[in-house]
């Protein structure tokens, strides 16, 4: 990592859908060398996903619910296969926080309805190794 791969990385968090001519162009570099460092920052898994976030606000209807679950892993699941799981299949999560305490990840993520939230719940649980969970909506952001 060096400072022109942070800047990709502002620009990138900023709008992931940057055309490369544009990105190298404020970065400093070409359109195919811009290109070059972004397939290079995902396969080293600097760069996860490209995704949106939308306004889940529970106070717009129909926009479904933004939710922090706090995880504890099954005995017997590692990281890098819980991470794995989460990559491969749990799109509704944009984001799982390795912390200290009682539970071993944070993670937020945007689901439908209460019934989406169940189920995601439940699929942690069988397809990803989680044992336990304790669950929060969050009511507005900041």
């Amino acid at each position: 990592m060096d400072a022109v791969d942070d800047a990709i990385l502002r620009e990138l968090a900023a709008d992931a859908r940057l055309p490369f001519r544009e990105l190298g162009a404020r970065v400093g570099l070409s359109a195919n060398a811009a290109a070059a460092r972004v397939r290079r920052l995902v396969a080293d898994r600097t760069i996860r996903r490209f995704t949106i976030v939308t306004d889940a606000s529970p106070t717009r209807p129909g926009t479904g619910l933004e939710v922090l679950i706090e995880v504890r892993l099954a005995d017997g699941t590692t990281n890098e296969a819980f991470t794995a799981a989460l990559d491969a299949g749990f799109p509704q999560v944009i984001d799982a926080v390795h912390v200290t305490g009682s539970y071993d990840y944070l993670l937020h993520a945007f689901v439908a309805d209460p019934a989406a939230l169940d189920l995601l719940v439940r699929r942690l649980k069988r397809e990803a190794g989680v044992g336990q969970t304790f669950t929060r909506l969050a009511l507005r952001g900041h």
